[in-house]
């Protein structure tokens, strides 16, 4: 009986010391548990997607330098077959490669064939194709190694089917966004387990840079029924038993809401970030409102509450509510929590530009000075304590510009970017559901910025529950105005919300990176001119 261990690891990009070492520490496990094969996901020898790194070749040397001493030290594991991804460069060509290290040796090496080049992929920036087939037999099993994106059309499963495999064994790193993992197994079944063969898909987990990888690693049979499935958002490894090429029943994670599964998502993502870039802590402005509760109560999942500081900036605007709440939920999370005035500041600046603005009627521009101002502190403490900004606004504020340049967008760190402003109160009811941390008034008062008297988001936007849904079909899902008017929007809507992301688009590319967790995020997958007279 044939015993693999599928492993879902956190690899950092560039970290090939530290990757090596977490790959000897998963194979040290397997083995003591009676593995024959161990399989790790894509790159996790250097990370994904390391992007420009690889185009100097001395990240291909250094690579192949950490996978030779890798092989090296696995040599105290006889016969153990490690499958372990890397870059690799071979007469001058450079490839998304597998390889098989067997008692100190490199037994074979796989190069992908398929490129994804969409979305949040450009590899075929990065590598040439490979075409070519690895399979290996271990007692009585033939087993084929495939990368990620092979398994996404029928061509490479059917060359490693015709070379006799009889399980595929799949090197991925498949970033997450909302109901991905069906997609993964309707994919696998279509092209892999539809032609009689098993699957294992190793899947990458951790956060870089605005992706997350979600785990989420599983086990088809060759029939396509689920057969083992490895935990969301966290490193795991599970012993997969094949008797007669079948893998036997195993443990099957529970599928978890998609409020749970985003929830972690962006604990993951922030502990990631602030972990593998080294920053001390966190820093926020805490409003009273229902966006840096959630982000508050994210950081403090994430890092743990001596790493998360809150500053309240208040102006002659705020509410006494808000005082309030945003000192209940510091005092239920433990944080620090400070209080620092900007009437003075304020009062400063309309005082220096009395003059130039003398007969003119207040508007955006005294607002905006607010925001700029609570930016301008958040980002001096930062300089003077290390810890990073993190900015609170969501994706629909983000869509329509609803944001202030130099002002909230100012940090280094955006959790909330692809957050519609409706799954910020799920995500907190969900919180809540786990423990009572942000006060109940939080999420029933009318959501507003607070930078004149009695305002409300919705005095200057469409009710989030209409901005949301348009955005989502218009940016997206990528549908044309007339199939959203269509659908039953007012005219007058589609057309104001679908102006507002097109003039806008100046603002969010000075917008800090943030977290993905939709198929289509501003970023990334956004790619769109700030300079287009192009109207639909």
């Amino acid at each position: 009986m044939v015993k693999l261990a599928l492993v879902q690891m956190n690899s950092t990009v560039g970290d090939l010391a530290g990757n090596a070492a977490r790959i000897l520490d998963f194979s040290r496990r397997a083995f003591q548990q009676g593995a024959h094969i161990v399989l790790t996901p894509e790159l996790s020898l250097v990370g994904y997607p390391p992007e420009d790194l690889l185009l100097r070749d001395s990240f291909y040397a250094a690579s192949q330098a950490a996978l030779q001493d890798l092989a090296r030290q696995l040599a105290e594991f006889p016969e153990l077959h490690v499958l372990v991804g890397h870059p690799a460069l071979q007469q001058g060509r450079r490839y998304n490669a597998a390889s098989l290290l067997v008692n100190g040796q490199i037994q074979a090496t796989y190069f992908k064939h398929d490129l994804p080049n969409g979305h949040v992929f450009d590899e075929k920036r990065y590598f040439e194709s490979g075409n070519g087939v690895l399979v290996f037999d271990y007692e009585t099993t033939r087993f084929a190694v495939a990368i990620c994106e092979d398994t996404w059309s029928a061509s490479m499963p059917a060359q490693a089917r015709a070379a006799g495999a009889e399980v595929l064994l799949v090197l991925n790193g498949s970033p997450y966004h909302m109901n991905k993992q069906h997609l993964r197994y309707q994919v696998m079944r279509d092209y892999v387990t539809d032609q009689g063969m098993a699957l294992v898909y190793a899947n990458l987990v951790g956060g870089q840079d605005e992706l997350i990888f979600d785990g989420n690693s599983f086990v088809l049979d060759n029939r396509g029924q689920l057969t083992a499935q490895l935990k969301h958002a966290q490193e795991d490894m599970q012993l997969i038993e094949f008797s007669q090429a079948n893998p036997l029943p195993g443990v099957i994670e529970p599928e978890l809401p998609v409020e749970a599964q985003v929830y972690q998502a962006l604990v993951l993502g922030v502990r990631d970030y602030i972990g593998k870039n080294g920053f001390p802590g966190v820093l926020l402005g805490l409003s009273g409102g229902v966006d840096s509760a959630l982000t508050l109560a994210v950081a403090v999942d994430a890092l743990g509450a001596d790493k998360v500081r809150a500053v309240m900036m208040p102006s002659p605007y705020t509410a006494e509510i808000s005082w309030l709440d945003s000192r209940a939920m510091v005092n239920r999370l433990g944080v620090r929590y400070d209080e620092i005035s900007i009437n003075e500041c304020f009062s400063a600046f309309t005082k220096t530009l009395e003059n130039e603005f003398s007969g003119l009627p207040l508007d955006t521009t005294e607002e905006n000075i607010q925001a700029r101002i609570r930016g301008t502190l958040l980002m001096a403490l930062s300089n003077k304590y290390g810890s990073i900004v993190l900015t609170t606004g969501n994706k629909s504020e983000m869509a329509v510009g609803y944001c202030t340049l130099y002002g909230d967008m100012a940090g280094g760190f955006a959790v909330l970017k692809d957050i519609a402003k409706t799954l910020v109160y799920r995500l907190c009811a969900y919180r809540n559901s786990l423990s009572d941390v942000i006060p109940e008034r939080i999420l029933t008062r009318a959501p507003s910025a607070e930078l004149r008297p009695d305002q409300t988001d919705q005095d200057s936007l469409p009710p989030y529950e209409i901005l949301d849904a348009i955005m989502q079909l218009y940016m997206e899902e990528n549908r044309p105005t007339d199939y959203i008017i269509a659908s039953g929007y007012k005219k007058e809507d589609v057309d104001r919300i679908t102006r507002l992301i097109k003039i806008n688009e100046y603002k969010r590319r000075q917008s800090p990176v943030g977290i993905r967790v939709t198929h289509r995020a501003f970023g990334r997958d956004w790619r769109y001119p700030i300079t287009s007279r192009f109207r639909d």
